[in-house]
């Protein structure tokens, strides 16, 4: 499923905007269906408000009943075609992401049906519009979450002062935003089209040449009737617009380019130029020359591998040091929203970080194409979360996650980790089994890349991790176990740590630690909420991290969270989760300037990198005493 661009070939429009917007009743989520919602305007059936798009749709009013519904809602718009649409070509439309599950209408006629959140879906329309005249789209959302979704939730029904409720209750610590989250956009192909392409990247010669391996799936009518005429020509251009590489294939449309004096895909602070994009154009022509599509993809030529202790990119040994993030934010709550994505960006490049995680479900398509514009590693992440209760639906679930996951970002090079889920119950008996099939899934949908999964069982306990590549451990030393006790941290942290390594002997990274810390609260001693208690928690684990670099095998650590987000009411929860360094407004903490010097100090010592004249405030100039000092002092 290729993003959509525009090209000599394709046209693409976006249905991003404001639309009508109805809320089912809780008790009677079906009942849209049964009256047929989708064969007029939403309007005829009931009151509608205005709704934006993409957004989550629980926090635009100031209604509770929206911010906690439970079920389906509904909307709809109106939109023209051009009559042009209509000869000779073929049009689609396609969703970034609406969370839960999607059934979609184009002029009361059903388009399309697709579950799992945060991924892209896309069907033809070509024989559902009308050109050059008014059209209307219909989507029903549904937000519940089973224990056979992914991610599992349970619904119940609980009694109110007014009779019965539908309680949608889930275990993990996020708040189960809903709607259509990101752009919708309908796109022109020609009859016979690109529909696929997988690239993959090697170097060799001390990394002064690249390979680019490419496989096209085309798709269309030429295809079937003369599939043997069929062929592409593929070209490079580099940063400059200068043609680096060319190449014509066969009818089989699989072959590779070679780049010389090609410039590696690096990641942020490992190069002066990190982030580096080529532009793979690829013609796709019928027999007598004649062209029938044009598609254009960002490729960075870079090589992964990994062994029992180290994680190399280009060769190069990595030390992750980054982030779980959420996509989150104040009244848009998960929808896309590019103002906010570039201010997280330049966050992270602000405070030196070169990694995050996608905890807990796969970004916006754009947030991929910022990372490898940027030089930002991604550990890839699925939407299953505490994973239990394993069975085979679930399974099959799961697995369909995966795939669409692998689908959508394997040209990223920015994505070099493909995690297969976050904090499951790896303790269970049958943990075992359910991960071999996932871990070996996923390996065949992407042999390139490691697996990993984020886990919060004791080692001990745990029966999944001999089947991933690297192991992720998560663990809130100070917070959740022996809160306030910053005497227990660090060598209860490099324990852990060495227990997987010699559990599995697979390179191990702490993939979650922090403390909740309202910001403005200052004590001192440092105590729990204050941003004196958040800073001393991550020196203690620092500290740890340390010592434990000199093992080798240990090779990265990520904060638990990026940025202050919003999790379902609890007693435990002042408005959300507050273990950001930054707040949900994107301001740092006290915590983010100490996290700042850190993720600097490790990437002048382990990639040499250069580090900002503002890093550390000038307090006082030790040269001007009669004392002799070096840098060994500060």
């Amino acid at each position: 499923m290729l993003y959509p661009r525009e090209s000599e070939t394709r046209e693409v429009r976006t249905l991003d905007g404001i639309w009508n917007f109805v809320r089912s009743d809780e008790t009677n989520p079906t009942q849209g269906i049964r009256d047929g919602w989708f064969k007029d305007d939403l309007s005829k059936s009931m009151p509608t408000i205005p709704m934006p798009v993409p957004a989550s749709y629980n926090d635009i009013t100031t209604e509770q009943t929206l911010r906690d519904h439970v079920g389906t809602v509904w909307y709809d718009r109106k939109f023209f075609v051009p009559r042009s649409w209509g000869q000779d070509q073929r049009v689609w439309l396609r969703f970034g992401s609406v969370h839960y599950e999607a059934f979609v209408w184009i002029n009361g006629r059903s388009a399309v049906k697709h579950e799992m959140g945060h991924l892209p879906f896309e069907t033809e329309v070509t024989h559902l519009l009308n050109y050059g005249a008014e059209n209307r789209i219909t989507v029903m959302c549904d937000n519940a979450l089973i224990q056979t979704t992914v991610p599992q939730g349970k619904i119940s029904e609980v009694a109110n002062d007014d009779g019965v409720t539908i309680i949608q209750s889930y275990t993990f610590d996020f708040f189960n935003y809903a709607g259509i989250h990101r752009s919708v956009h309908l796109y022109t192909t020609p009859k016979t089209f690109i529909e696929e392409v997988e690239v993959k990247t090697n170097l060799s010669q001390n990394n002064s040449v690249g390979t680019v391996d490419y496989s096209i799936t085309v798709n269309g009518t030429a295809a079937n009737e003369a599939e043997n005429t069929l062929f592409a020509r593929l070209q490079i251009y580099n940063r400059e617009g200068v043609q680096v590489a060319n190449v014509t294939s066969d009818s089989k449309l699989v072959g590779s380019l070679q780049v010389d004096n090609v410039k590696p895909w690096w990641p942020y602070l490992m190069h002066s130029d990190p982030g580096y994009l080529y532009e793979l154009e690829i013609r796709l022509y019928a027999a007598k020359e004649q062209l029938l599509d044009v598609y254009r993809l960002k490729v960075g030529i870079r090589t992964l591998s990994w062994t029992n202790t180290t994680f190399l990119i280009n060769g190069k040994p990595i030390y992750f040091r980054g982030f779980g993030r959420h996509e989150d934010a104040d009244v848009r709550g998960r929808g896309l929203d590019n103002a906010l994505m570039a201010r997280d960006f330049n966050l992270l490049k602000w405070i030196g970080a070169n990694a995050y995680r996608t905890s807990h479900y796969p970004y916006s398509e754009e947030s991929m194409q910022f990372a490898d514009q940027h030089g930002i590693m991604i550990i890839d992440e699925c939407p299953s979360v505490d994973t239990e209760n394993f069975n085979q639906v679930l399974l099959d679930r799961h697995k369909s996650s995966l795939e669409q996951l692998v689908h959508r970002d394997r040209n990223h090079p920015s994505v070099v980790m493909w995690s297969i889920a976050n904090e499951p119950r790896t303790g269970q008996v049958n943990a075992d089994t359910y991960f071999q099939f996932v871990a070996n899934y996923t390996r065949s949908l992407d042999s390139t890349r490691p697996i990993t999964a984020a886990i919060a069982v004791p080692s001990n306990d745990d029966k999944a991790g001999r089947h991933l590549d690297i192991i992720s451990f998560n663990r809130y030393n100070a917070w959740y176990s022996n809160t306030g006790r910053l005497d227990m941290v660090t060598q209860r942290v490099i324990s852990e740590a060495t227990g997987w390594n010699k559990k599995y002997d697979k390179p191990v990274l702490m993939s979650e630690y922090g403390a909740d810390t309202l910001e403005g609260l200052h004590l001192q001693p440092a105590f729990v909420w204050s941003e004196e208690f958040q800073t001393e928690v991550f020196s203690r684990h620092f500290k740890a991290f340390d010592a434990l670099r000199r093992q080798k095998w240990f090779i990265g650590e990520f904060v638990w969270n990026f940025a202050d987000f919003k999790t379902a009411q609890t007693y435990t929860r002042v408005g959300g989760n507050k273990k950001g360094v930054f707040t949900r407004a994107r301001q740092p903490k006290a915590a983010a300037h100490l996290l700042r010097q850190r993720y600097f100090a490790l990437g002048r010592e382990v990639d040499q990198c250069n580090v900002p004249n503002d890093l550390f405030t000038y307090i006082v100039d030790v040269g001007a005493s009669n004392v002799n000092h070096d840098s060994a002092d500060l």
